[in-house]
């Protein structure tokens, strides 16, 4: 067991809380709909980026680089000033949904380097320009810009073409677990001198104010070199300084006056030390050296091409530390993280995939963040504060009020999305797991808690709308974080888990039978389903045509939802043959959902299209025939996710659970014919529920792999190209609405956000159909050649099939044989500038033909799938792909 697991099993035992302080900051507080006081719920209006630096939050602080203990009470992150912007850069900046042509996006250049699940040692580079930041230029070039042109990102200005920037590389390490080296790296890598204003910043997050807290915790200048943070609940922190800085203090308090124009309550504010740097104001600082914001100023000039460090460190205890050791424990613990890193990396013998899979790695741990939310007191106000508009009473989120958020949650993004997503963080949990199982199943579980989870089981989607319906995937992250936990324990499967989260999906599947199937027909309705745009409009509104929707994915997504319980009960009869009953309610499910999505209602109204060997959504309006949406896209392909091969050792002693499978086969023998070769065992006696049988897999599986249609050198896309010279169209209520092959940006304005699914690649959708593949494989064993790519007369094994489409995933990030990555499009700098192009950005979705990165640049959450992709089908063996690819002829 190297260093870095010996300190996880300590955090775990509780011997030491080695993950109390961590990166738990958000890029951006503001704009957010926690800070949203609005009596219209225009959150991106509400706080703004120009504000931001005035307004004390209630609900949480942002930082760039920031670190904080795990209740976000005590903060610190790092600040900076070219000396020409108009303010300092101490919070991340960009458009809200409404200044983006394609959505809100941040525009800076920042990439995170490398993390330990214990946050032993982390690294981020943000590069910031010697110029005046462009903060209106990009407002404005944006606002002019329409759908059908590309995002003006930070690097289209310019601004970068002279090398007038500064790369600030920032770590922390850990000496103990409230130790803390703090360090800073400043490159110049323009051609003349420049100087630069470094500001080490911390700061209380103001909680004094709520009624839970009346004391105010105090930072105090103790000598030339150091700061006392007193808080009676958190303890004593001392902050020692390298060099000879300019300690500044201040409060945590907003300045009215500014933003309202209103008398200040508190005489220090906020602002006074940007205010004093930019400006030379003092008015706002305490002359006594005291408040609850704190800044160490250095002013430093570094040579052309030259670097300059800045460093500080926080102790617990009033310890005689030494600032000078900074550099030893840096060393020290980068030194672990790479025995860490070789442990886990072990296989991987390429030297660029490794680094990918790094990189995503720290992503996916510098975007755990404090989120703290209390519906019911963001509703009513605090105590003694003024009341909040009546409006949001029955607006946003009102009947959440029994959710109250106060943990450590991984976020999709730190910028854009600096909230928790159902789906998304499912899919965050499996490459979690690889790093700090019991990390993942905490956040699988904190969904599932009683404090998260609705009453009436649904599980929140995401604080935009809680009550919006993402896909149930949860019990599939369930199971297979519970599996490679159990693996790699040696065989030994955490039963408490498994059964803990067992119970909570068993309320949240039966929410979905009881809100999404209106007819109780086991055909499922759910709306958008995260997947924005992929129909030809909104889902979630289809009574404003007067009708309603049987969606093929929705119903396939519950087909899965019901195999994935089926084999969680199976997995916990190991440890209570009790669960064979809830197997055997699952299974039922399963069964009637496959025959209803053939025969929808009794109609004999299937959501396969014998015409076009395909899956569609079905319209039914009144008083007209029902009518499928020949949209060719993902929502067709969904039925190949539920899939399940169960072995006969796992059920041969279950015999309540046998029986009824048995009274199944041969009561309801069409039923069974329906969900693939179950009489008929596969290899080692495997048996296999799934919605396909084998013309219909082999035929999704032709459009699937299909380069005229869904197969791109890139993975597999959310919309057939098919549909580039065949837009597919239909008239609802005299509008004509159509569907076509978009690979980029999206060009149409449903949601309103830069979210595509017409076209391009996406990362958990290509995740789930190589899952797909393995499991039918796996039923199969290896003795079902599909014709891959479709047309080339060449097949192959399932197997090998998902490990060639994980591999045209990973290549989005890897040097093809021009040396170009092409998650970096045509942009000349990240392609060959020695300071860019080693550096990723894990971006929300993909070009369905180039590959180029587009949407949110930093959503290392879900994209951070191709850490598991590398790790789970990078060959093995030292030979390139073709050599591990098996092709025969039929």
């Amino acid at each position: 067991m190297n260093i870095e697991r010996t300190r996880l099993k300590e955090d775990t035992d509780r011997l030491k809380h080695w993950k109390k302080w961590g990166p738990y900051l958000t890029e951006r507080q503001w704009g957010t709909v926690r800070e949203d006081y609005s009596p219209d719920g225009a959150a991106w209006e509400n706080v703004t980026h120009e504000n931001a630096r005035s307004k004390a939050y209630r609900w949480g602080e942002e930082g760039i680089g920031g670190f904080s203990d795990s209740k976000q009470k005590l903060c610190m992150a790092w600040a900076f000033w070219n000396g020409k912007d108009p303010m300092i850069k101490e919070r991340l900046f960009g458009l809200t949904g409404n200044q983006g042509n394609h959505g809100e996006d941040v525009k800076e250049l920042y990439y995170y380097l490398d993390a330990t699940p214990t946050h032993s040692y982390m690294k981020m580079l943000y590069k910031y320009p010697q110029h005046e930041f462009p903060y209106q230029e990009l407002v404005d070039e944006n606002a002019k810009r329409g759908k059908n042109d590309p995002e003006y990102e930070l690097i289209d200005t310019g601004i970068f073409e002279d090398d007038a920037y500064f790369d600030i590389f920032m770590e922390y390490a850990k000496e103990d677990y409230e130790d803390i080296v703090a360090k800073a790296t400043i490159h110049n890598r323009g051609k003349e001198d420049a100087e630069i204003w470094v500001m080490p910043t911390i700061w209380f997050r103001k909680t004094w104010f709520t009624g839970h807290e009346p004391f105010l915790p105090k930072l105090s200048k103790s000598n030339n070199h150091k700061i006392l943070a007193s808080n009676p609940k958190l303890g004593n922190y001392h902050f020692h300084f390298d060099g000879d800085p300019e300690l500044l203090f201040c409060d945590n308090e907003t300045n009215r006056e500014k933003l309202y124009n209103i008398g200040n309550q508190k005489e220090f504010l906020k602002d006074a030390i940007n205010d004093y740097v930019v400006d030379g104001e003092t008015g706002h600082l305490n002359p006594d050296h005291f408040g609850t914001k704190a800044a160490a100023v250095y002013k430093v000039t570094i040579p052309a091409g030259g670097c300059h460090t800045v460093s500080f460190r926080m102790a617990h205890k009033n310890a005689a530390v030494d600032t000078k050791d900074g550099d030893s424990i840096i060393e020290k613990r980068l030194q672990e993280t790479d025995e860490f890193y070789h442990d886990l990396q072990g296989h991987v013998t390429d030297k660029e995939l490794r680094s990918i899979q790094r990189q995503a790695y720290a992503g996916m741990m510098w975007g755990k963040q404090f989120y703290y939310y209390n519906v019911e007191r963001w509703l009513e106000g605090d105590p003694g504060r003024y009341m909040p508009p009546q409006e949001r009473k029955k607006g946003r989120n009102h009947n959440w009020r029994h959710l109250q958020n106060y943990d450590i949650i991984s976020m999709p993004d730190k910028w854009e999305y600096p909230w928790y997503a159902a789906w998304d963080l499912a899919f965050h949990c499996i490459p979690l797991a690889r790093l700090d199982a019991e990390f993942a199943k905490e956040q699988l579980l904190l969904l599932l808690s009683e404090w998260y989870m609705h009453p009436n089981g649904q599980v929140p989607a995401y604080e935009w709308n809680f009550n919006d319906v993402n896909p149930p995937i949860h019990a599939y992250a369930v199971h297979r974080v519970y599996q490679m936990d159990k693996k790699m324990n040696g065989g030994k499967g955490d039963q408490e888990f498994l059964e803990r989260a067992m119970h909570k999906l068993m309320l949240n599947f039966t929410w979905w039978v009881n809100q999404k199937d209106s007819d109780g027909q086991n055909i499922f309705e759910g709306g958008f389903l995260g997947l924005d745009n992929v129909s030809l409009f909104d889902r979630s509104h289809v009574d404003k045509f007067g009708g309603r929707l049987e969606q093929a994915d929705a119903t396939s997504w519950m087909a899965m939802f019901s195999l994935n319980l089926l084999r969680i009960s199976l997995d916990l009869c190991e440890f209570n043959k009790v669960y064979q009953y809830t197997a055997t309610k699952f299974l039922e499910h399963f069964l009637y959902i496959a025959g209803a999505m053939n025969n929808i209602s009794g109609d004999n109204i299937s959501l396969w299209d014998d015409e076009d060997n395909f899956f569609y959504d079905v319209l039914h309006i009144d008083d007209t025939a029902p009518k499928r949406m020949k949209v060719r896209s993902i929502v067709g392909i969904i039925p190949l996710f539920a899939v399940e091969p169960i072995k006969e050792e796992m059920y041969e002693n279950l015999t309540e659970f046998k029986k009824r499978l048995d009274f199944f086969l041969k009561e309801k023998p069409k039923l069974a014919s329906l969900v693939s070769n179950w009489i008929e065992p596969g290899k080692d006696k495997r048996h296999l529920f799934s919605l396909l049988r084998g013309h219909r897999m082999k035929s999704l599986l032709k459009k699937l792999l299909d380069p005229d249609e869904f197969l791109s050198d890139y993975g597999i896309r959310s919309v057939s190209k098919y549909h580039k010279d065949h837009p597919y169209s239909m008239k609802l209520n005299g509008e004509k609405h159509t569907v076509e092959y978009t690979p980029g940006e999206s060009n149409t304005r449903m949601f309103g956000g830069n979210s595509n699914w017409r076209g391009p690649i996406w990362f958990p959708i290509n995740w789930l159909i190589m899952e797909a593949l393995k499991k039918f494989n796996y039923y199969y064993g290896g003795d079902f050649p599909i014709e891959y790519p479709t047309g080339s007369g060449r097949y192959a094994t399932l197997d090998i099939i998902a490990k060639e489409l994980s591999l045209r995933n990973i290549e989005i990030f890897m040097r093809n044989k021009e040396g170009k990555r092409p998650v970096f499009g045509d942009n000349e700098k990240m392609q060959n500038d020695p300071h860019f192009k080693d550096y990723l950005l894990f971006y929300e979705y993909f070009h369905g033909d180039n590959g180029k990165g587009l949407g949110a640049s930093h959503q290392t959450g879900w994209t951070g799938l191709v850490a598991e992709m590398i790790h789970k089908y990078y060959p093995r063996e030292e030979k390139v792909i073709d050599e591990a690819i098996t092709l025969f002829r039929s």
